[in-house]
């Protein structure tokens, strides 16, 4: 049997080849994206061919998966329906897969692929698991029995999902091209809840959680006292968080990770929840949660001389707030410099106040044109990279061509923040600082 990929560098559908391989299919991928994406790496890795033209690999025995951004009109789609071949989008192919082992799906407007990436690090060690990751990790074993994948809200697409544990870590508003309002997406997480077959784990500090009407058991973790799993006695630090444990009153352990901010307290929670119910050692937890290296394109950092450069994958105004804040954290003594690019016209017209606000918390701000990815700039004519600048109190607008700017940062923390990474701006200044140090 041969799996054909139709926009298999995207994050997911990369991720999902991966597994497919491991598991002993065939895997060929075509993509319409020529220049080279940083998942394509670990594809190349395993083997696995990427066609950005043309090819002969669509016959008898193919089962093909498309991208949700990939319209059935794609010429490569329509080769498929020609010769009457099974097609599956991307999420109904994953749901198939999902459900067929003792599934951990971690959904939330935020966070959702750090705490997934947190989550598969430290039960593949304990006790072993596959697991799918929206920044284009994958891996799996027929010898496994769990299964943890980021399960994404777009378009309800986690919907078809049926998880033993289902973990929310926020509700937010977000992808307003699709939801309606706030409620609209509160519904869909009720609904998400609902599917889960042993219990649903969830962030009780966040405002839109105790609100869910769920059948399925469901336990709240964060430092509200009353949240069933508490982290008490923390700490933040340049070198980390440390904190103290408690699950239904019961004292489970103490943790010293080298994590920062409180949305990466409240990510491990989500983790050291699981572990509990799991009933794993909490210090057999705490051993392999802190040798996490990051998920990739969150807070991934490069020290060059004085300078740091860090690349996150941030773009919604509550994780642009988080990736600051932990840079703080970390280096108190440095200056914080935010390269942002805006993502689709629609969320910068519905946040453009909260992005301002956001970013004026570092201490200089460079702001690139927005990135329409789905969305064309015709039918959002008012909607531009002004609409952040106009306000911020210390910002100004940047390019390819006007890389330099960066230059002039010494003894300084430089955050890339954008779904899509900014490669030529930072490789520019990554060269620079090369080259002087």
């Amino acid at each position: 049997m041969k799996y054909y990929l139709i926009g298999i560098k995207g994050a997911g559908l990369s991720a999902l080849a991966l597994i497919l391989n491991d598991l002993g299919y065939k895997v060929v991928g075509y993509d319409d994206e020529k220049s080279h994406q940083f998942t394509e790496d670990k594809l190349i890795e395993k083997g696995i061919k990427i066609y950005t033209e043309d090819n002969d690999e669509i016959d008898s025995d193919t089962i093909v998966i498309r991208s949700t951004a990939i319209k059935m009109e794609h010429p490569q789609v329509q080769k498929a329906v020609a010769k009457n071949l099974k097609i599956y989008e991307y999420n109904q192919m994953l749901g198939k897969l999902a459900n067929m082992f003792d599934s951990i799906t971690v959904a939330g407007c935020h966070g959702k692929t750090t705490t997934s990436s947190l989550m598969a690090h430290t039960l593949n060690n304990l006790v072993g698991c596959n697991y799918l990751i929206g920044d284009g990790t994958g891996s799996a074993s027929k010898e496994n029995k769990k299964f943890v994948l980021e399960a994404c809200e777009y378009k309800r697409n986690f919907l078809v999902y049926e998880p033993e544990y289902a973990i929310i870590t926020n509700i937010d508003l977000d992808h307003v091209d699709y939801y309606k309002d706030i409620a609209d997406v509160v519904d869909a997480y009720q609904e998400y809840a609902n599917n889960a077959s042993k219990m649903v784990i969830a962030c009780g500090d966040d405002p839109y959680t105790h609100s869910l009407e769920v059948n399925t058991p469901i336990f709240f973790y964060g430092l509200d006292a009353d949240n069933d799993i508490i982290a008490k006695n923390v700490e933040y630090t340049s070198t980390g968080i440390n904190f103290d444990v408690f699950v239904e009153d019961n004292y489970y352990g103490y943790f010293d990770l080298p994590f920062y901010g409180k949305h990466m307290l409240l990510n491990s929670l989500a983790v050291i929840g699981v572990c509990y119910y799991e009933r794993l050692n909490a210090k057999d937890v705490q051993k392999n949660m802190k040798t996490f290296g990051g998920a990739s394109r969150r807070f991934n950092e490069l020290v060059i001389g004085d300078n740091v450069i860090i690349d996150d994958y941030a773009h919604h105004p509550s994780e642009v707030k988080v990736t600051i804040k932990a840079a703080k954290q970390k280096y108190p003594d440095k200056e914080i410099v935010a390269v942002f690019q805006p993502h689709t016209f629609s969320r910068t017209k519905q946040f453009s106040e909260d992005l301002t606000e956001v970013l004026n918390l570092a201490d200089k701000s460079y702001i690139l044109d927005v990135f329409p990815a789905r969305e064309k700039q015709e039918d959002y004519p008012e909607v531009t990279k002004e609409l952040i600048l106009k306000d911020l109190e210390n910002g100004e607008a940047i390019d390819d061509d006007t890389s330099s700017k960066l230059f002039n940062h010494k003894n300084a923390v430089i955050i890339f923040m954008s779904p899509k990474e900014i490669y030529k701006i930072k490789s520019d200044l990554e060269e620079y600082l090369n080259n002087n140090n």
